[in-house]
């Protein structure tokens, strides 16, 4: 059986671990949101405000393109061996063509604080969501390829409120969701290098 005292020696140690795991992050204005590494190189610029404005042509432009697919002929078999099924692509390019709400997603990122720094001469986008636990630990949530930020959304809550969410008031995070280098808003590579030993020391690397 645990005691009061074991309890609060594991809590603190996880608490010891997370935050050196995390430093760099608590610190709003600090210079780089993220940890520092030896070869990573260092950056002076700021945290920036962000926020998601697509233009309606351009939004008109991708779905006529998406609309105007051409079509292979169907498979020759009735399952999956020839690869995805015709009919499936073709309504699931029906749905992102017409059905998708753009505007809904793009209110979604919005009402969230997004911000864009630049790291290693990438300017690198991430949402940062503080809880209003005083105590609460930074931690950084990373999507993977392919992805995007918004596979993370759902878990905001319980992480920045977890005893509104059934769990207990000194687990609570102050959340960092950045989008990796070449997805979603960040910038993409224009060389050679980045590749996962990179983007493990990059935010949100796995």
């Amino acid at each position: 059986m645990r005691t009061r005292a074991g309890s609060e020696a594991i809590h603190q140690n996880r608490r010891q671990l997370l935050t050196t795991a995390a430093m760099g992050i608590a610190a709003a204005g600090a210079a780089s949101l993220f940890p520092a590494f030896p070869a990573w190189a260092a950056t002076t610029d700021a945290i920036r405000p962000f926020r998601i404005d697509v233009p309606e042509e351009d939004l008109v432009d991708l779905r006529r393109r998406v609309v105007a697919t051409r079509w292979p002929d169907r498979e020759t078999v009735a399952d999956q061996s020839q690869g995805a099924q015709l009919a499936k692509v073709q309504e699931l390019v029906r749905y992102w063509g017409t059905d998708y709400d753009w505007r809904k997603i793009e209110a979604t990122l919005n009402a969230l604080p997004q911000f864009v720094t630049t790291i290693d001469g990438l300017d690198i986008h991430f949402i940062h969501i503080r809880s209003r636990d005083p105590n609460a630990l930074p931690i950084i949530i990373t999507h993977g390829w392919p992805g995007s930020v918004i596979e993370q959304l759902k878990i905001i809550g319980p992480l920045t409120d977890p005893a509104g969410h059934g769990g207990s008031a000194e687990d609570a995070f102050d959340v960092v969701i950045p989008s990796l280098p070449g997805y979603g808003f960040s910038s993409k590579p224009t060389g050679a290098g980045w590749g996962p030993p990179t983007a493990s020391r990059a935010p949100g690397g796995s």
